[in-house]
Order: C-alpha cells, then sequence, then structure tokens
C-alpha cells in the first residue's frame, strides 16, 4: 500500500513538473514578444485582434493568469497592468479577479494533494498559526489575510492547503478578499497605454488619479485593521459580560 501511494504521488509530481516546464519555457520563448516595448510596437494590431476575437482573447488571458498565479510564478502584477491597458478596467477586472482566485485554488490544491510533506517542513510554524487562527475565527481569518497583506498571497494559498477549509468556502473567501486590490492595479493598468507605460517607465504611473488609487490601497488595510480590531474589542466585551 504504501508503495502503490508512493508511486501515485510520484506521478503526481511528474505531471505538476512537466505542466510547469512547459509553460515556463513558453514564457522564456516568447518573452521578447511579450516585453512592454514588443506590445507598444504591436499596440494597434493587437487591439484590431482584441476587437475581432473577443471571446478569445478573454479565454487566452484568463488561462494565462491562472496559470501564472496557480503555479505562483512572479510578474502578476505586471500583467495586471498590462490586461487591465489592453481590455479596459470593467472586463479586465472581472477576467483577472476570477482568474486570481482560480489560480489560488489550484495552488491550494497542489499544497493540498502533492506538496503536503515539503509545505509542512517549510512553513509548519506558520501551519500551526493558520490552524489556531481558523480554529477561532473561521473564513473571517482568511479574508483578514487576503484584505491586509502581511503575509505574501503564496504563502496564503501553500499554507492554506493544508488546513481543513473546505475549497468551497476558500474560493468565495478570496474572492471577496483580493478584490480591493485587483480594482486598483486594474484601474493603473487602464488609465495608460502600452506605448505609454513602455515610454515612460513607473514615471508614467505619476497621475492625480493613479496616486489616489494608490493612496486608497495604502489606506484601505489601515481601515480594515481598525474596524477588524474594534469587532474583536466588542465581541470580548461581550463575552465578559455575559460571563
Amino acid at each position: 500500500m504504501m508503495a502503490g501511494g508512493n508511486n501515485t504521488t510520484i506521478r503526481q509530481v511528474v505531471v505538476f513538473l512537466t505542466v510547469a516546464s512547459i509553460f515556463v519555457l513558453a514564457l522564456v520563448m516568447f518573452r521578447d514578444h511579450l516585453s512592454l516595448q514588443s506590445l507598444a510596437r504591436q499596440e494597434a494590431s493587437l487591439a484590431r485582434f482584441r476587437d475581432e476575437h473577443l471571446v478569445l482573447v478573454y479565454l487566452v488571458v484568463f488561462l494565462i493568469y491562472a496559470t501564472v498565479t496557480g503555479l505562483s510564478l512572479p510578474g502578476a502584477t505586471g500583467m495586471t497592468l498590462v490586461v487591465g491597458s489592453y481590455l479596459g478596467f470593467w472586463p479586465a477586472l472581472i477576467i483577472i479577479s476570477f482568474a486570481s482566485t482560480t489560480g489560488a485554488t489550484i495552488a491550494l490544491l497542489f499544497s493540498r494533494y502533492l506538496f503536503r510533506d515539503a509545505v509542512e517542513r517549510r512553513f509548519g510554524d506558520r501551519l500551526a498559526m493558520f490552524n489556531a487562527s481558523l480554529h477561532r475565527e473561521g473564513a473571517w481569518y482568511l479574508l483578514t489575510l487576503r484584505l491586509i497583506p502581511a503575509v505574501p498571497f503564496f504563502v496564503i494559498n501553500l499554507v492554506m492547503g493544508l488546513t481543513k477549509m473546505p475549497v468551497r468556502t476558500y474560493w468565495w473567501v478570496s474572492q471577496l478578499g483580493m478584490l480591493p486590490g485587483t480594482c486598483v492595479y486594474v484601474f493603473m493598468g487602464s488609465r495608460f497605454s502600452f506605448e505609454i507605460i513602455a515610454k515612460r517607465g513607473a514615471a508614467g504611473f505619476f497621475r492625480w488619479d493613479v496616486f489616489i488609487g494608490l493612496l486608497l490601497l495604502g489606506l484601505f488595510p489601515l481601515v480594515v485593521r481598525k474596524l477588524i480590531g474594534g469587532n474583536r474589542a466588542g465581541e470580548a466585551g461581550g463575552k465578559r459580560a455575559a460571563d
């Protein structure tokens, strides 16, 4: 039985590594075509292709974004800006919101069914903290982590995979918790064309509306923390009064 289980795990890991290798190889091969400079040169033709094949573009963007986040690859923030510029605010927001949640859930499942031992060795101390907090607060704890990004999202995905939280609960809480940050980054990207971003770089984002968006993104966790702190204080006072 043990040998059979080990063989199954090995096959699962081989499949995962094969898929990840193909995706990474594709990124390396086409990275020059995916650079901002290349996108800026092709902006007009990309816009025509988008208008002529809108559903296909939506599907490809969704799959790429979900794969990047599911494999915990770097570049999700940059992709969010680019997709916001390419698709516009509302289409990009809907696609990225669901794709990022799909990717986070994929990472959760990888952790839960493929990499349990490795993740436990690497994040065992955080796992104990997560389990204790989940036992006390349930889904509210995950929502807090999503709204106040004190822990990197890929760590949350991996460690939460070792908890007993149902996948359905993880999905909707992550969908809700990641939405405010997604809104801000998609909005930033939607304000600019590829050409402006490629030519001006980070300096191109210095506009009053983008500044307000960044300010709100920075203040939002503080407001949430204040509200959560007040809620917990009220609950603690109510328990003391009841006792």
